[in-house]
């Protein structure tokens, strides 16, 4: 019970982060991305924050051996880049380019019924779901 406790609330406090920054807001987001317009520099400074809050938590979880929950600390281990990351990354790009939302914010957006985030999360739930059946299928070859 205490995990979903404090799953909720930190959940609740990084909806509200999107919401106050702006990222929760399609036309800010593409106002960000349009950098040959009327670029907007605003999130940028949200980014950036968001970079040194995750340098700094990713820091002292590595000195760690169990989380402040008490469960045991599992941290990403893959460091190579290969062509899957790089696929996903520029999935995941043009995803954000064109409707203006990632997976955070498009679920904040979902839950203030924005019909366009509902389209979105929709969508990344179909993608999800052809990744998974993907990797199995790749899997069952021996690939």
């Amino acid at each position: 019970m205490r995990n979903r406790i404090s799953e909720f609330v930190i959940g609740l406090i990084f909806g509200m982060g999107l919401i106050i920054s702006g990222m929760t807001d399609p036309g800010k987001v593409l106002g960000f991305l349009d950098v040959t317009g009327l670029w907007d520099p605003s999130l940028a400074l949200v980014m950036g924050g968001a970079v040194l809050v995750g340098l700094l938590a990713f820091t002292i979880a590595r000195r760690r051996t169990t989380t402040l929950l008490g469960r045991p600390m599992q941290l990403p281990t893959a460091r190579h880049i290969d062509r899957r990351l790089v696929l996903g990354s520029l999935a995941f790009g043009a995803g954000w380019g064109i409707a203006g939302f990632c997976p955070g914010p498009a679920i904040v957006s979902l839950g203030a019924g924005q019909a366009k985030a509902f389209v979105f999360v929709l969508a990344m739930l179909v993608g999800m779901g052809a990744f998974e059946w993907l990797e199995r299928r790749r899997k069952a070859r021996g690939a």
